[in-house]
């Protein structure tokens, strides 16, 4: 799927925390509506079927607990995309990225080719089942491994084995290390350690521009890839690098530096390394270091501050703000405005940041925090991981549209505000900070609850601990309906009093 990722190093955030954080975008003219649900272990599939490609599989008989942010409608199958298991282990995925002719003629993706004819007629030729993909992954991992590297090489054994008809990038996290996760044509893949102090920016492209294969083939500390990757290399004459001496640049060798790669994916790394590093070069003008439509914006570096989850929300919502190429600034002109793809975009379906935090016990250690819809006009909300069920607000959406679901809610509001930005961001602002706000209050009272639970720092199986944790989410939610129903009164009482038919004359 089109989306942005900002992965951030427990170094490089305010609290010590693993982040990893990603906007799901459905694909132009589409919109997804998404619940986030707990999949228990007796919910599992032990027998895997995906809708788009058709592949089978059997499942280890036993998965873990986990969060899940799948789709409400399941005609494409279930698309879980994010979530952390009862080991507080988390995976995003999945981030579309790109690739190029050699990678694809060396390695091709493994697609569904539908049945030709009907059984028993001359010639019929049977379906061949495609490889995995983002409808699959976390289902098909995330239930069964015990840390973030342990998740790249589950995943890794399954791409080499079923091959993948998509590019995808997937993210890792557990309280101590991010491994970002690359595939490479149908089988082959690639995946870093996130440096501690440092973040990444990921939009829809192949991002790692500097990988170590003799780690990858020794010591494998901060690299790790598919069994035969330095054959393929070498066969297909994939590395670009002018001296043998050089850092090999997997961005060259399997990415791409396309034009639309520069209207529509390197605007999103520039504004963001352009947010978070402000002072370490010129970004802006004829003589910026790094333009929008730059191929060589570092996929890491480290932040002039410690990075929030606000930060995150803000860049994860961002639509250019404060340059010529925002919608809607009032600094741009009709060839600007608009000109990259925002990153806080109308498709947007949902925001799953994930946070582990360090110190706090095993027991309420991981956050997801979520949103719906277009970033810009929501909130993003905290909800503790540990639980046996997820609040309905969160959970219920479907294909019918009411406020009774925060999706259609969130939804709602996004496009009410669009016509009248002007008039309502003011309103929107207040409620993104009070929601922000709430949450962190009530996530550092429940964490006191549970200090004063006896057996709270004995793992994530005490019962006790869920019934606070879920009373939180709980209150969490119930607050939150409030404030989005009184917000989208608000923006609906100013859109209407625009509306084009008004007249500024009462009946006497």
């Amino acid at each position: 799927m089109p989306c942005t990722t900002l992965l951030i190093g427990k170094n490089a955030s305010y609290d010590g925390s693993t982040i990893i954080a990603r906007n799901e975008d459905s694909a132009n003219g589409e919109f997804r509506p998404k619940r986030f649900v707990l999949v228990t272990p007796d919910q599992q599939p032990q027998h895997y079927r995906s809708v788009i490609s058709h592949l089978e599989m059997d499942l280890p008989e036993d998965p873990m607990r986990y969060t899940s942010v799948p789709n409400a409608v399941l005609d494409q199958g279930l698309w879980a995309e994010a979530g952390v298991n009862s080991d507080n282990v988390a995976m995003s995925a999945t981030e579309t990225i790109t690739t190029n002719e050699r990678v694809l003629g060396a390695d091709p993706l493994v697609e569904f080719t539908p049945a030709q004819g009907r059984p028993g007629d001359e010639g019929y030729l049977a379906e061949v089942p495609g490889g995995i993909g983002e409808e699959d992954l976390v289902t098909i991992v995330l239930p069964y491994i015990h840390s973030a590297r342990e998740g790249v090489l589950r995943l890794g054994s399954l791409l080499e084995r079923y091959g993948t008809y998509e590019m995808n990038g997937i993210a890792f996290s557990d309280v101590d290390e991010i491994w970002w996760m690359e595939t490479v044509g149908g089988h082959h893949w690639i995946a870093k350690r996130v440096p501690d102090d440092s973040y990444v920016t990921m939009p829809n492209q192949l991002g790692i521009d500097e990988f170590d294969l003799d780690d990858a083939f020794g010591d494998q500390t901060d690299h790790l890839c598919s069994a035969d990757l330095r054959e393929f290399i070498a066969d297909n004459h994939l590395n670009l690098a002018v001296e043998s001496a050089s850092p090999f640049n997997p961005r060259d060798a399997f990415g791409s530096h396309s034009d639309s790669d520069h209207v529509y994916n390197t605007p999103r790394a520039w504004y963001m390394q352009r947010f978070l590093n402000p002072y370490d070069e010129i970004w802006d003008g004829p003589d910026a270091d790094h333009a929008p439509t730059s191929d060589n914006i570092p996929w890491c570096r480290q932040p002039e501050r410690l990075i929030t989850v606000e930060d995150v929300k803000y860049l994860l919502s961002s639509h250019y703000q404060g340059t010529p190429y925002d919608p809607y600034g009032r600094t741009g002109d009709e060839h600007t405005k608009g000109l990259y793809r925002p990153i806080g975009i109308n498709r947007n379906d949902q925001l799953a940041l994930i946070q582990l935090r360090p110190y706090r016990p095993e027991s309420c250690r991981a956050i997801q925090w979520m949103s719906y819809g277009s970033n810009a006009f929501n909130a993003l909300v905290p909800f503790y991981a540990n639980v046996e069920r997820t609040p309905d607000y969160l959970a219920n959406a479907t294909d019918r549209v009411s406020t009774d679901s925060l999706y259609w809610s969130d939804r709602l509001i996004a496009a009410l505000c669009d016509s009248a930005f002007a008039g309502t961001s003011a309103a929107v602002e207040r409620y993104q900070q009070s929601v922000g706000g709430e949450g962190h209050r009530l996530i550092a009272a429940a964490d006191e609850q549970v200090a004063r639970l006896e057996g709270a720092d004995k793992g994530t199986d005490n019962p006790e601990v869920r019934q606070v944790l879920e009373a939180a989410n709980q209150d969490m939610a119930d607050r939150l309906r409030k404030e989005t129903d009184d917000l989208l009164g608000q923006v609906l009482y100013t859109v209407s009093m625009g509306m084009r038919n008004g007249y500024h004359l009462s009946d006497n």
